[in-house]
């Protein structure tokens, strides 16, 4: 037993075996992006001032950023196995081969250039952060640490 349905064994159709994995990644992302989205909405919030440099300023931070690289990740991933499951579903033969392999060049790309976006916000904030002490250091040492 176990075998389906009659007109399944008749055929040779069976399960695939890997839908409910699928279906699980897909719940797993969402909740990772409801949690990810929640801490950075709270976050924001309790931020105040919403201008540019402070936003900046937060976004250096370790936990922001991990937590914006994280959602990023999740984002292109959930929608990647979203857009899986419609091809694999609703398109057939070489279609469905071709609209796979761009979406998920396509989640790639995202993803990739999200994280390098996300790297160069960072840097750049670090390279202000230490050129403004540096200036400081200078600053101090030419008036003999009276700037202080």
């Amino acid at each position: 037993m176990g075998e389906g349905t009659a007109l399944g064994r008749v055929r040779g159709l069976g399960s695939a075996h890997h839908g409910s994995h699928h279906w699980l990644l897909q719940r797993f992302t969402a909740a990772g992006n409801l949690l990810t989205v929640g801490y950075l909405a709270f976050s924001l919030l309790l931020l105040g001032d919403f201008s540019y440099d402070s936003v900046r300023v937060w976004l250096a931070q370790p936990l922001p950023t991990l937590a914006i690289a994280l959602l990023v990740v999740s984002v292109f991933w959930h929608a990647k196995l979203g857009m899986q499951v419609l091809f694999e579903d609703y398109l057939h033969g070489a279609v469905r081969f071709a609209a796979i392999l761009l979406v998920n060049l396509a989640a790639f790309a995202g993803t990739a250039a999200g994280l390098l976006f996300l790297a160069q916000i960072m840097m750049t904030s670090v390279g202000e952060r230490t050129a403004t002490q540096a200036a400081q250091n200078a600053f101090a040492g030419m008036t003999g640490g009276a700037g202080q």
